[in-house]
Parts: structure tokens; sequence; C-alpha cells
């Protein structure tokens, strides 16, 4: 799918072979904006490798990752040693990223993929009964129907990537200036993605996409990228 780009323009490090792939090109800025706003966080707290080295609360988080997390998989190769910035910023933007975005496009992408036909109007004037319509054993679907309804509902007090609860979630200037900064990036990614989707020359831009991740408080899905995994 892709192929590694040596441009120092490029900042994901990677060409992709095949552009019309929404799910790639798109998630591959959301990436991005993720990654830079986690260096800039975490470089304002970590000025060398010694500081992250001595600091004993991030180790024993790494080890119990590895250790109590992933038991089975401990001794693998792998695992990046807990040293340097970079393998910091690379964990949890891996982290980040597994948690909102990958799990958000995934789980969200449950909804219909036929926006504009017939069946579809019929599902948003009454989904449970366009549902329910075309099941065979009604009890045990309904189960079902409500079931993942739960499963893709958005949290009364879920907190959204790029947003916070609390508007004093920390006191630094600096901080709050640089996440006003990601935030905003992340309303350009969105706006990048919608006019990708009315592009009529990308052909795979069907159904449920990362575009209604960020800033919009309408529809069941598009109220931003959550910070949880509905299980």
């Amino acid at each position: 799918m892709a192929v590694e780009d040596e441009d120092m323009n490029n900042p994901t490090g990677i060409q992709l072979l095949m552009l019309d792939y929404s799910y790639a090109t798109d998630g591959l800025e959301i990436w991005i904006s993720i990654k830079e706003w986690v260096k800039d966080f975490c470089s304002f707290f970590y000025k060398d490798k010694e500081a992250i080295e001595a600091d004993i609360e991030l180790q024993a988080w790494w080890s119990e990752i590895r250790t109590q997390g992933h038991g089975d998989k401990h001794n693998d190769t792998w695992w990046y040693p807990m040293t340097t910035l970079s393998n910091l910023v690379e964990a949890l933007t891996t982290l980040i990223w597994i948690s909102f975005a990958k799990h958000a496009s995934l789980n969200y992408s449950q909804y219909a993929y036929n926006e504009g036909t017939v069946e579809f109007g019929e599902f948003l004037k009454d989904p449970d009964k366009f549902f329910l319509k075309m099941l065979l054993d009604r009890f045990e679907m309904s189960l079902a129907v409500a079931l993942v309804d739960v499963l893709l509902r958005h949290t009364c007090d879920g907190v959204y990537l790029g947003c916070q609860q609390s508007p004093g979630w920390i006191d630094n200037e600096v901080i709050q200036n640089r996440f006003a900064e990601f935030r905003q990036e992340l309303k350009e990614i969105q706006t990048r993605i919608m006019q990708r989707n009315r592009d009529p020359k990308l052909k795979n831009r069907r159904g449920r996409d990362m575009s209604g991740s960020f800033a919009s408080t309408s529809g069941i899905t598009g109220r931003g990228i959550p910070s949880n995994i509905t299980i």
C-alpha cells in the first residue's frame, strides 16, 4: 500500500501507492497532527534523554505495558527502550491513534453505506422498523440491534480528540496555545477530508469516513473522535 519516501517535505515519510484510499489518506493527516502535538507537549517537559530515563513513573508505566499488558510478548525484540524522546512520542502517538482515531473510523463505519437511496431514507425515518423488517428472528435480532445501538453511541460525558472537558486542565500558557493550534489543525483536516469526499474522481469515498470527526455536533456519530473505546 505504501513505500518509504525520502522527500524531506513529506512529514509522513511514506508515499501511498493507492491515492484513492480514504482511510490511509485521511488517517495519515490525523496521525501527523497527533504526533506533532505529542512531540511538542513532551518536548516541553523532557529536555533530554536523561529526563526520560529518570522519570520513575514513566519507566514503570512502560514496564507494565510490556510485562503485564503483553506478558506473552515481553521478551520480543521489537520492544524499544523508553530512553529517548522519539521513542516516547512514537509510543504515545500509537496509543492515541489506536484508541481515538482508528477505533472511531472502524466502529462508527457500521452505519449505512447507501446515502441517497430510498432504503437509506427509510432508515433515517425509522431505523428500528427498517432493520426489524429484514430480520427473521425478531426477538434475538432486537437484542442485537439494541447492543449495536449501545456500542455505537457516544457517551454523554465523552471527551473528544482536540477537546478538553475542563478549561483549567493545565495552567501553562505555552501548552494551552499549542493545544489550541492542534484543535485548529484538526478542523482544517476535516475541511480537506470533506473536500476530497466531494471529488467525483475519488470513487472509494462512500458511507462513513473520518469527515465527521472533529467539530460537528449533529448526527449520531458527528460529535468527534471519542477518547473511549465502547465495549
